[in-house]
């Protein structure tokens, strides 16, 4: 698929997903969405990958929602509507559910559907002059398809005051919320260490991690869940990467997966 909106590459192990529509400050709309759902689900079933860097073009990391998108919205009929909105919910769960770990970077202005895309993302950067807006209900609208990552994300208290006023807050107050990790000048910049320390791990644990977290987020500590549990560590130790991983640590040793000439490396690259 020849992309118009987004640019979406791989430096071995990586995948770099990018809004990249700066003229438009990188606003959503309807073609944006089905690129990055394209994009998502390629990413999904590349089982090289073991992070993707979500990152945006230009000053702005994403404006939310098209002008243009909008007034096309409002002309819709109830049951085309109605499928626009579910393009972007698919959007969300599919990002929120990628199987490889997501590292969002962020400058500039994050607006409506944008916050959601961060939310959904496991590690975030941004830029303390970044800002960050639930701008929906200032257009006479709801945050509805990002709201359950967002709210996940700074907690339902905040998500009330944030949701229901429409404040602006920097990126030093997205992190005091949780919705942003780190804050620097230069997110690229600090982020290299996580992205190296990310690809230093185990390539399947890194996906069974992220597996193992959706799994036990917000489930009762059952009984169910301590076999799960208990299933998901006794089946990785005896996978060939569990037993490199093991054996490397007690040969004081870097595990294959981090060699130059790994073959599996040279063949990702």
């Amino acid at each position: 698929m020849d992309y118009q909106y987004i640019e979406l590459n791989q430096e071995g192990r990586l995948a770099r997903l990018t809004l990249n529509r700066p003229d438009k400050h990188n606003a959503f709309n309807a073609g944006t969405i089905a690129e990055l759902l394209h994009a998502l689900n390629v990413v999904a079933a590349n089982s090289e990958l073991s992070l993707l860097v979500l990152d945006a073009n230009g000053k702005h990391f994403c404006a939310g929602a098209d002008l243009g998108w909008m007034k096309a919205q409002a002309a819709m009929d109830a049951e085309a509507n109605l499928a626009d909105a579910r393009q972007l919910a698919v959007l969300m769960h599919t990002l929120d559910t990628l199987p490889v770990p997501v590292l969002a970077l962020v400058q500039g202005a994050a607006f409506g559907g944008a916050l959601g895309l961060i939310a959904c993302a496991d590690i975030v950067v941004a830029q303390p002059g970044s800002l960050f807006c639930l701008s929906e209900v200032k257009l006479g609208l709801i945050p509805s398809a990002i709201s359950p990552y967002v709210s996940r994300a700074i907690g339902v208290r905040q998500m009330r005051r944030y949701a229901l006023t429409a404040e602006r807050f920097d990126g030093n107050q997205a992190k005091a919320l949780g919705l942003v990790h780190e804050v620097a000048e230069q997110p690229a910049e600090a982020a290299e260490p996580l992205i190296q320390a990310l690809l230093g791990n185990g390539p399947q644990a890194l996906r069974a991690c992220k597996s193992l977290l959706e799994r036990v987020a917000n489930a009762p500590i059952d009984d169910a869940l301590v076999e799960d549990t208990a299933q998901r560590i006794a089946a990785i130790r005896v996978t060939p990467e569990g037993q490199e991983g093991l054996q490397a640590f007690f040969d004081k040793r870097a595990p294959n997966w981090q060699s130059k000439d790994n073959p599996q490396r040279q063949e990702a690259q």
